[in-house]
């Protein structure tokens, strides 16, 4: 049995966190990118699309760049790619920069996210991995909760009369009212660092089982024939969607429809979302040793539709509430299908996920849509596409039959 290594577990943490902390920063961000360069609702889709379509690329050949390269190389390839992103756009602030900027910084988190599993796996024992990936979803959530609690702390206060040595190293690098625009100066910041960590420290070299590697031609043309796993792809591609599709519009939502300012109320409502939804995964955790996950998914999915229909149709009060209360129901849909879908079939289960991986599109095109949508229709209608994702979510609970169904306390 190979030890754990606790120093890894830690880095491996941290850069759960980094992922985190650039991935879903973009909905509390985007009333001020509309503001700032002049952009309809339409336009502005196109930023989250820029990110998410990242995934959709890269999700696979990452899966293969591992196998070739070790991760230590591939890490500090994705990092350098989102540092260069992250300068990028802190230096040259401005919407035709952002696209290039945000989808350079994707592809460096897609190839992490595929990546820090298997490393995870090394560092922790097997035995392990189950606690180990918990914990790193709780981390994952923090980041998300904290991102937004930054970005209304820098908007207040760069070119303010605040007088910290954080705030005055940002007042001269920063254009006049773009102060949000600071958030890409932290960001490059944090990945130069994490890079340094990342080359000082020595890595475990990690044998991949034979279900975390990713086999192209004969494997991927026999999932695609199977019908199981189309559906299991849409799946994914409907979660991914709904998650984007709230987190990255709620704030422009709120600002649009109740007045609320998206630098402080908007940000917090962001944050509460993507805290609710970690408390949610811990609550999955102990659901899904006790009811079968088929059942705890059609229950979340109908809590996440009338707290949806609550946070679009409600009053401000009761919007402000319902939308982070949407985010805890979404909490358990992302693990319940992805292991509904790899325990739906018998084999080739790392080509699979790298499959289900590149459905994060999802997170690229549902946002897209409502935007362009919001432009004829409005933000508030062109938002009901989500009752469509979330249905296609609820109707996983009906006809999934795995072949290996989770473990309950009751057998």
């Amino acid at each position: 049995m190979k030890k754990k290594s606790p120093l890894m577990i830690v880095l491996i943490m941290l850069i759960f966190f980094v992922i985190s902390f650039l991935t879903n920063i973009l909905g509390p961000i985007i009333p001020d990118m509309i503001k700032s360069f002049n952009l309809g609702i339409g336009m502005a889709g196109f930023l989250p699309f820029s990110f998410f379509i990242a995934y959709g690329i890269m999700s696979v050949p990452a899966g293969i760049m591992i196998e070739k390269y070790s991760e230590k190389t591939v890490m500090i390839a994705a990092f350098s790619l989102a540092f260069v992103g992250a300068l990028m756009f802190a230096v040259f602030p401005g919407f035709s920069v952002a696209l290039p900027s945000l989808f350079i910084i994707g592809i460096g988190m897609a190839v992490l996210q595929v990546a820090i599993n298997p490393l995870l796996r090394h560092a922790g024992g097997e035995g392990n991995f189950a606690f180990y990936s918990v914990l790193a979803q709780l981390v994952f959530g923090s980041a998300s909760f904290l991102s937004p609690q930054l970005y209304s702390y820098l908007v207040q206060n760069v070119h303010s009369e605040n007088t910290s040595l954080f705030i005055k190293l940002l007042n001269p690098i920063v254009p006049a009212n773009l102060e949000w625009a600071s958030l890409y100066w932290v960001f490059a910041l944090v990945v130069l660092a994490i890079i340094i960590v990342i080359w000082i420290t020595k890595f475990p070299k990690v044998e991949l089982k034979d279900d975390e590697k990713i086999e192209t031609g004969k494997a991927f043309k026999e999932l695609l024939s199977n019908r199981q796993v189309i559906l299991f792809f849409i799946g994914i591609f409907a979660y991914v969607g709904t998650e984007q599709g709230i987190a990255n519009w709620v704030s422009k939502f709120l600002q649009t429809y109740h007045g609320v300012d998206p630098a402080t109320t908007g940000a917090n409502v962001i944050s509460y979302f993507w805290g609710l939804l970690t408390v949610g995964c811990l609550l999955g955790l102990v659901l899904l040793k006790l009811i079968d996950s088929r059942k705890v998914l059609l229950v979340f999915t109908t809590g996440a539709i009338i707290a949806l229909v609550a946070a679009l149709f409600g009053q401000a009060s009761v919007s402000i509430y319902a939308f982070p209360i949407t985010g805890f129901f979404l909490s358990v849909m992302w693990s319940v299908v992805f292991s509904l879908a790899l325990n739906s079939v018998p084999s080739h289960h790392g080509s699979f996920s790298g499959i289900l991986c590149t459905a994060i599109l999802g997170g690229a095109v549902v946002p897209l849509l409502i935007g362009g949508l919001g432009e004829i229709v409005g933000l508030k209608f062109s938002m009901l596409m989500l009752f469509a994702t979330l249905g296609y979510i609820f109707s996983i609970g009906i006809w999934a039959k795995p072949l290996v169904t989770n473990k309950t306390f009751k057998g």
